[in-house]
């Protein structure tokens, strides 16, 4: 994000009026920050009539309604995390890499912060160190975890039992890790529909996070479509924005989807998870 700030700072500093070089640079900056070209050309056919429009020459309109048309295509989409059940539960699915478990970590911190008990169900038993991985990352966020009892044991029942130690022991949010791969992409969305239907005996699903990696771009989206298609998908959590000057990804990625960004992933650090706010998104990305 600070990569394509960077070049529009340097673009609307530098050059105070606009000229078909301006167009060309900002077209430049925006497939750049990975717009992709429909929302690219889609939004600059919607810049220049309004630059018309209002008969402006300078730069800092040209910022202003760019920082404006962003806003405005988020807002079209509902950031609100549905957690008012008790307990919330909530699917934490994408395929391995992403960042899905550091993820995990980072959101019962994010929700222990406002004073919500979180556990956290390390579902993921198809592989050896996932397990393993997660508890380390939800004991750090000062989370509770239900393990497997034994290797290999049967995902759903792992689901299970953390929802039902989240209504033995009243703990308000239920975040179930799941695994990001199998021997097929059929047996993997048929295990996410198995933990599905044996969590919902118990409690309803308040959310299931789709975790997308920004870097992979478009061939992270091909990459999770079978969970999009599949898993029921009502919300995406964006990882790796940091330093990546990709924040054009986070619009293609809503319009491509359909499906709201609820989460941004910013850093390493286990604080590096925050709600999305159409409004200060924009105003980071554009200024």
């Amino acid at each position: 994000m600070a990569g394509f700030g960077a070049r529009l700072r340097n673009l609307f500093g530098t050059v105070r009026t606009i000229d078909e070089d301006t167009w060309d640079d900002l077209e430049a900056a925006m497939i750049g920050a990975d717009f992709g070209p429909d929302i690219t050309e889609s939004m600059l056919a919607d810049l220049r009539e309004k630059v018309d429009r209002y008969s402006t020459t300078d730069s800092r309109d040209l910022q202003r309604m760019l920082r404006e048309d962003v806003e405005e295509r988020l807002a079209g989409f509902d950031p609100t995390l549905k957690l008012t059940d008790r307990p919330a539960v909530v699917l934490i699915v994408g395929v391995n890499g992403v960042g899905k478990t550091t993820t995990i970590g980072k959101f019962a911190k994010f929700v222990g912060n406002y004073g919500r008990s979180v556990v956290v169900g390390a579902a993921d038993t198809f592989r050896a160190a996932a397990v393993e991985q997660v508890a380390t990352w939800a004991e750090r966020a000062g989370a509770a975890v239900v393990r497997p009892q034994h290797p290999g044991q049967d995902p759903a029942s792992v689901a299970y039992q953390t929802v039902e130690y989240a209504q033995r022991t009243g703990t308000e949010i239920v975040l179930i890790d799941t695994a990001g791969r199998l021997h097929t992409k059929g047996g993997l969305m048929d295990e996410l529909g198995k933990v599905k239907r044996v969590v919902e005996k118990l409690a309803p699903i308040a959310e299931v996070l789709l975790v997308l990696d920004a870097t992979t771009g478009q061939n992270g989206v091909m990459q999770a479509q079978a969970f999009i298609e599949s898993a029921g998908v009502t919300g995406l959590v964006i990882t790796k924005l940091d330093g990546s000057a990709k924040g054009g990804f986070v619009l293609r990625v809503q319009d491509e989807t359909g499906i709201p960004i609820k989460l941004i992933g910013q850093g390493e650090r286990i604080q590096d998870l925050t709600g999305f706010t159409p409004n200060v998104f924009a105003q980071g990305l554009v200024g």
